[in-house]
């Protein structure tokens, strides 16, 4: 007989309710393309949320959501699909050694973590061609004729990361081509210190450099849903709206967030396949 089979997807977190309310229903779309539930959970802060904001249901964290799992199913098996664009401090570290000690309360059963949204063997085609069509509905909303592009991912203390968003400005440029009259990427925040500048340009930098200080910017948002950063009045928001305030000439604006596009759905399915074999757990039905 089968081994029981989950599937969990995970995000970073957040403190605001959109945030979780956002990867809800990715998990439930990707339920529908991949046959098999896919529950919602994240690795921290989601659970400061009050119930009352999440329609009734409490936001759930990943580590004790296996720990349920594993202790109902002692030999289950876990498939954990992560809501990343790269390879973050989250999977290369944290999540192992949540796993690892998880391994050790559970001997008997087993996790495969999936890999990132962006692999560095493979053209991230679909996630380039949601951020141009992004682009190209907040110049559709705006009216705007050939503005500037600043591709803005969160900032990192990975130079693997930020590999990634370059990658995906490089891209971003080429799809574009003459819709825009350039397309640099940049960074909402980094670290202190010189080991961290791989993350320059910030975001609030780049808008006080010509020709990025003057004209139409369309902010780029590398962000999978709202939140404190990308959402309403997020870090974001303020940064450009600082910027605009300083520069009279300037006007920004921001894309969504990218997490409701069917193509994300396509990705992550592809992943969730590909860890699947790697776990060589069937799916037994909802569980």
């Amino acid at each position: 007989m089968s081994a029981p089979f989950a599937c969990f997807l995970f995000d970073n977190g957040s403190f605001r309710a959109d945030s979780t309310r956002s990867l809800r229903e990715l998990a439930v779309r990707l339920a529908l393309r991949v046959g098999h539930p896919v529950r919602a959970v994240s690795l921290l802060h989601s659970t400061r949320v009050q119930a009352s904001d999440l329609d009734g249901e409490p936001a759930q964290l990943l580590e004790p959501a296996l720990d349920a799992w594993f202790a109902a199913e002692p030999a289950g098996r876990a498939l954990l699909a992560p809501l990343f664009f790269g390879p973050s401090g989250a999977l290369v570290d944290y999540v192992p050694e949540r796993l690892a000690a998880l391994a050790q309360r559970h001997p008997a059963a087993r996790a495969v973590l999936a890999e990132a949204l962006v692999l560095p063997d493979e053209e991230p085609s679909e996630l380039i061609a949601i951020l141009a069509d992004r682009v190209r509905a907040t110049l559709a909303e705006k009216g705007w004729v050939r503005p500037r592009v600043a591709l803005c991912d969160h900032g990192t203390p990975l130079p693997a990361v930020t590999a990634v968003r370059d990658r995906l400005a490089r891209g971003l440029a080429r799809v574009l081509g003459d819709e825009v009259a350039g397309v640099a990427a940049s960074s909402m925040e980094r670290r202190e210190g010189p080991e961290f500048a791989f993350n320059e340009p910030l975001l609030e930098t780049l808008l006080t450099t010509p020709p990025f200080d003057a004209g139409d910017v369309v902010i780029a948002l590398q962000f999978l849903s709202p939140g404190r950063h990308a959402g309403p009045g997020g870090d974001v928001a303020e940064i450009c709206s600082r910027a605009e305030a300083a520069r009279s000439g300037l006007r920004t604006a921001m894309t969504a967030p990218i997490a409701d596009d069917a193509r994300l759905v396509e990705v992550l399915a592809r992943r969730i396949e590909k860890a699947r074999a790697l776990l060589g757990a069937a799916v037994t039905g909802p569980s």
